[in-house]
């Protein structure tokens, strides 16, 4: 067992006794058990584990052992200098990169790393760009080298004999009080879910999956969510296409999270949902850019939009030099659809934004693009803490009978909010266990 004396819990200095997985008890002035391990909070917050509803966890695992080019002001320098600290033959990952597609191809690739094989990933994750020695390996043979929507195929090509480091991510998360994922992965098979169920992962986990997925017959230890269905950046789908996949998901009895990214996809989902109808649990994915005249729509036929708001932050630069100044203030609406009754839930969309949720709430209160959009610190923490298979619900609380997912923080909540930061995170509990002690 486990004994939390001295904690906030909704503005209240009391103690907390864990008992196996569960919250056992709360109150003030609980007794010491024989054999309990006992935590000294020292006024600091105690609060459900956060739950990241939007993130890619083999993605993030790939991207630990990937050169890194985000903010890189010269790729080639950064692909060379990876290329020397390689050894021969092995391939080189690297992501982040954020140009546009038509500035680095095939071979482009060729002149700064010839003789090993090379993938770049876009930022957005939706693209990639192999060398000439990469397409060989993989047996394709595309004249840019540039590959969309393209993860499940590389996936089941590329010969990588090092496994990933999933319990690292794991306890990278837990450092940030995470103790759930809700993997947005449009997986078309099981070696995903079935590699992250066997993972050693200390969070708990929900999986989306491709609708065509036999998800009845997926591991244990894992919920699945809604179906994911991408509507792919670079080219729409025919409305058709769209409708046929909410139908194979509807046919197994799910739900649909639907990646869009622009107007134009968002206003295809909706008229997609307009053919099929709404279920309970039917979201949409990022919601990068909703049109205000289109709030409305969303909220009247009962969808949840799932955003990031550490992009406005992250990317701040590049969108006030890429998009159209009418458009800014669209991005990643936070304030607007709560107030509007629509149910928002936050992700981190990790690797392809940063992993720590706490970057997202200040976000969401101190962002620069949209202020109309920003949102008080409580508001902004509530969209991390809302159920797994509920996002945007109302914020699961510290009570007997809950589930041991725990962050305690450093500080009391309203100090710690002041300046949000993993730095605040003391200890974090998942199904009734410590996984991160600072």
């Amino acid at each position: 067992m486990l004994l939390f004396k001295n904690v906030e819990v909704e503005g209240q200095v009391i103690d907390v006794r864990v008992a196996q997985t569960t919250v056992a008890e709360v109150g003030p002035e609980l007794s010491v058990v024989p054999g309990e391990d006992v935590i000294d909070g020292g006024g600091g917050a105690l609060l459900p584990g956060l739950h990241d509803h939007h993130a890619h966890l083999l993605a993030m695992a790939a991207a630990d052992r990937s050169v890194q080019l985000a903010g890189a002001t010269d790729v080639a320098t950064s692909l060379r200098a990876a290329d020397r600290r390689l050894p021969p033959g092995a391939w080189l990952r690297a992501v982040g990169w954020g140009g546009s597609g038509g500035d680095l191809d095939r071979e482009t690739l060729n002149a700064v790393v010839p003789h090993r094989p090379v993938r770049v990933q876009h930022r957005s994750g939706a693209l990639w760009v192999l060398n000439s020695a990469a397409l060989q390996r993989i047996g394709l043979d595309d004249p840019t080298g540039r590959l969309f929507g393209s993860d499940a195929l590389l996936r089941s090509r590329i010969d990588v004999a090092e496994p990933l480091d999933l319990p690292a991510v794991g306890r990278r998360l837990a450092s940030y009080g995470v103790t759930g994922i809700t993997d947005a992965t449009a997986f078309s098979d099981m070696s995903g879910p079935e590699l992250l169920a066997g993972g050693g992962l200390s969070q708990r986990l929900v999986l989306m999956g491709a609708p065509d997925l036999a998800v009845d017959s997926g591991p244990g230890g894992v919920v699945w969510g809604p179906a994911k269905v991408m509507l792919a950046d670079h080219t729409l789908p025919p409305l058709n296409d769209v409708i046929e996949q909410f139908q194979i998901a509807r046919s197994r009895h799910r739900s649909v999270a639907v990646h869009s990214v622009t107007a134009a996809s968002l206003v295809l989902a909706l008229t997609a949902w307009d053919e099929v109808g709404t279920r309970s649990g039917d979201r949409i994915e990022h919601g990068a850019v909703i049109p205000a005249d289109l709030i409305a729509r969303i909220a009247d036929i009962g969808l949840t939009v799932v955003t990031q708001p550490n992009f406005v932050v992250e990317r701040e630069d590049q969108y006030r030099a890429e998009i159209d100044a009418d458009e800014l203030d669209s991005l990643y609406r936070c304030r607007t659809l709560l107030d509007a009754g629509i149910p928002v839930a936050f992700g981190t969309d990790a690797p392809f934004g940063d992993a720590d949720p706490w970057r997202a709430v200040d976000g969401a209160v101190e962002r620069a693009l949209g202020p109309a959009e920003r949102l008080d610190p409580i508001r902004a923490l509530a969209c991390f803490l809302s159920s797994p298979i509920q996002p945007g619900g109302g914020p699961r609380r510290v009570r007997p009978g809950e589930r041991a997912d725990l962050c305690l923080l450093h500080e009391p909540l309203a100090g710690a909010l002041r300046e949000p930061s993993a730095e605040l995170v003391a200890v974090t509990v998942w199904n009734g266990t410590a996984v991160h002690n600072d």
